[in-house]
Order: structure tokens, then sequence, then C-alpha cells
């Protein structure tokens, strides 16, 4: 749902730069939030030359830094995350869009433990979790590289456990 919020001309500093004609004259004309309120979209009008734009605002939370298995920190890269979920979820039919939202939801989650640093096991888990919920298979594949399957047995035992367990057929 989209809500408008409406500001008066010196509410809102004008500092942003015309993608026009560059002077930093602008003004809001209105505000919604977007992207399920995670954004806040914002129409500007220049008044220089009177074009109008658009911008997009969010906020900028800090991740928790990633403890590695080997005791190594690292920053949290958002990239790594989708390059291992893109790699499990190969030619399965999962949109692009779900991914998203899952990675999204991995991130909040994350956000949302409070915590400066994070073990890397912990989004493992977490992966884990978002890929049981978008596609079996691709839960299996991550599952038997992230949990180093030595051989058919323990993969057979993950599918008995996930068999018992069955899957989230309502989440998906």
């Amino acid at each position: 749902m989209l809500k408008f919020v409406a500001f008066s001309d010196d509410y809102w500093p004008s500092t942003m730069h015309c993608p026009f004609c560059g002077k930093d004259d602008t003004k809001v004309i209105d505000s919604r939030l977007v992207a399920e309120g995670g954004q806040v979209r914002r129409r500007r009008e220049c008044a220089s030359c009177k074009e109008r734009f658009t911008t997009y605002e969010l906020a900028e939370l800090l991740m928790p830094r990633v403890i590695k298995q080997d005791g190594t920190r690292e920053p949290f890269d958002e990239n790594k995350l989708r390059s291992g979920l893109h790699r499990a979820l190969e030619k399965r039919p999962v949109s692009v869009e779900a991914v998203e939202a899952s990675i999204s939801q991995i991130k909040r989650l994350l956000q949302g433990t409070g915590e400066r640093e994070i073990p890397s096991r912990v989004i493992g888990e977490q992966v884990m979790a978002q890929l049981r919920k978008l596609d079996e298979v691709a839960y299996v594949r991550f599952a038997s590289v992230y949990r180093s399957f030595q051989d058919l047995n323990e993969f057979r035992a993950e599918l008995d456990r996930l068999e018992k367990q069955g899957f989230p057929e309502d989440d998906r």
C-alpha cells in the first residue's frame, strides 16, 4: 500500500542536485513509501529548470561482520550470499523475485540480531532455511556442500530426515 506524505517547501532541505541542470535548488513535491515500506520515493522539482525527477531513499543499516570457520573476520558480502543461492538454484524453477526476497529476509534476520559479529554458520543455516522454503532440490544441493557430506550414506540420511519432516509446502 502506498501512503501519501505531504511536505511543505521548507520542511525538506533542498540539497539534491538536479540531474538536468546541476543546480542544487530542488524541492520535494511528494513522498510515498515503496518496497513494502523499506524505501521512500520522492518526486522532486528543480526550481531553476522546472524539470521533475524521482529519488529513492532507504535506511543504510550496518551488517554484522562474519566470523569464518577458521576464526578470521570479514565484512558481510551480499554478493557471496546471492552467488551461493544462485548456485544452489541453478536450473531450478524459482523466480528472481523469490531469491531477492530470501536475500532480504536473511539480511533482516542478521541485522535483527543486533550483533556486531556473527558466525558464518548462522548465515549458512539461514540460507538453508530459505532454500528449504524455495526448492527441495536446491536445499539438498546446498546442504550437501554446506554439511560436507562424505559419502552417499550421509546424503541418504539427510534425504530420509527431510522426508520425515516434510517440506513447508504452504510457504512456497
